[in-house]
């Protein structure tokens, strides 16, 4: 099992949108960036955990826990003419994007925000905090799971 952290804006898909449905699977799809987007294709798998990040709103940070239930695949936003996500390089036989289906573990006890993840000396290689590594889907080690599961809880 791998570990990963994906970066939402909370309007658009949130972990509380995962809550209110937590046994049906979610498309995370979107994704167009490309680094992003072969981590998605080449390295995340079913059974895969997923820190749900809220990004561009009031509350930053991590907010849950979901898990991956159906891997890469043909992202469907790439051929909707009337989606943000259109492509129009994007063909059925040479798609260029993947999506991928998550359902929801759990709401974090409390949200984790970047500055509080920032201060923890054994997360300094996390891509998140590093200037320049902000993708939307990032790797994150078991070492570092544990440690930001360690720090949802309340002291």
């Amino acid at each position: 099992m791998n570990y990963w952290l994906f970066k939402t804006e909370p309007d658009e898909c949130s972990i509380d949108d995962f809550a209110q449905a937590p046994t049906t699977p979610i498309v995370w799809e979107g994704v167009r960036n490309y680094q992003a987007r072969n981590f998605l294709r080449d390295n995340i798998v079913v059974g895969d955990q997923v820190f749900i990040y809220h990004s561009s709103c009031k509350d930053i940070g991590i907010a849950g826990v979901a898990s991956v239930v159906k891997s890469a695949y043909p992202d469907p936003s790439q051929f909707d003419r009337s989606s943000h996500y259109f492509d129009n390089k994007a063909t059925k036989q040479k798609p260029r994007w993947v999506a991928v289906d998550l359902q929801f573990v759990c709401k974090l006890p409390q949200l984790i925000r970047l500055d509080k993840l920032k201060n923890v000396a054994t997360l300094n290689e996390l891509p998140l905090v590093r200037k320049g590594n902000r993708l939307s889907v990032m790797p994150v080690t078991c070492a570092q799971w544990l440690t930001i599961v360690a720090l949802s809880q309340p002291a």
